[in-house]
Formats: structure tokens, sequence, C-alpha cells
């Protein structure tokens, strides 16, 4: 059974993140037509409006990632199973070493969750909700997630599903 807190030391996971990509899950998590998004405290994409999402662990589940997550930055389990968006790649030239880039395979599922809680506030300082459009026009959205909703919509509209 995986445990919950997994540590790795810290000279290593430095290593890790300089010499390998990381596989990340993130969760689009939508009320209606609104879209839920965080102010990120942490580097990479500091200051930047993110979705909510984290790493994959080493023999984690992807169902497992998906709850843990929810729970861990959420606050909720989650009821089904999120739809599928696709995979991204996230390059960035820091991380939360310096010096050092950060790679990530980014797993991208979408869920709708109508009741939140007092949100956590660990990698999120502030939450907002945000229509695809608005998320589009602003500058303090990264471009990744931005990313996210143009290849979403284009699948949509050429009927070829998710890549």
């Amino acid at each position: 059974m995986l445990k919950h807190d997994v540590f790795i030391e810290e000279t290593l996971f430095r290593d890790i993140i300089e010499n390998t990509p990381l596989v990340s899950l993130d969760l689009v998590v939508r009320q209606g037509e609104k879209i839920l998004l965080g102010k990120r405290l942490n580097k990479p994409a500091k200051g930047y409006w993110f979705t909510i999402g984290g790493r994959i662990l080493k023999n984690e589940k992807l169902d497992h990632a998906m709850q843990r997550i929810a729970k861990d930055e959420l606050g909720v389990q989650l009821n089904g199973t999120p739809r599928f968006i696709g995979v991204f790649e996230h390059l960035y030239d820091d991380s939360i070493y310096d010096g050092v880039s950060t790679h990530y395979i980014n797993l991208v599922y979408e869920t709708e969750i109508d009741d939140l809680p007092d949100l956590p506030r660990d990698q999120h300082d502030t939450y907002r909700w945000f229509t695809v459009g608005e998320l589009l026009e602003s500058e303090d959205v990264h471009r990744y997630i931005k990313e996210i909703f143009v290849r979403d919509k284009q699948m949509t509209r050429t009927g070829k599903g998710t890549v």
C-alpha cells in the first residue's frame, strides 16, 4: 500500500528534478461554466493562476492520485471518474531549487464539484472562479493553463476527442 506522505531526501529530489521529467496530474475543477484556479505560492509558475494538481507518486495508481490531490488541495473526495482531457508538457526555467529547471509530463482531467469547503492555502494563497473566456484573456493565468482550454475546444469542435 502506498503511503499518503512519501518523503524523498532533499538532495535526491533535487537530482530527480534536475535530471528527469516529473509526471503530474492536474484537475480542472468546474462549477457549470466556471473554472477554479488558484494563485500559486511556489515555483515553478509562482504568482500565476493555475489549476489544482500535483505529481504522481511512485507506484501510485491514477485514481488514487486523483483522490489524494483532491483531498490535499481541495479538501474533498471526488465522486465519479473525471473526464480525461489530455497529456501536456510543461517546461520551466525554474523550480523549487535555485538554478534547476523543471520538466513535467502533465495528465489533465476535468471534474465537476458543486460544494467546496474552506480551500487549503499551502499551494495557492487565493482562489478564483473564471469563465474560459476570462482565463484566456488574463495575463495572470499561466500559458500552460490556457493551452488546456485551447486544445480541448479544438478537439471538441473537430470531434476528434482528446489527444
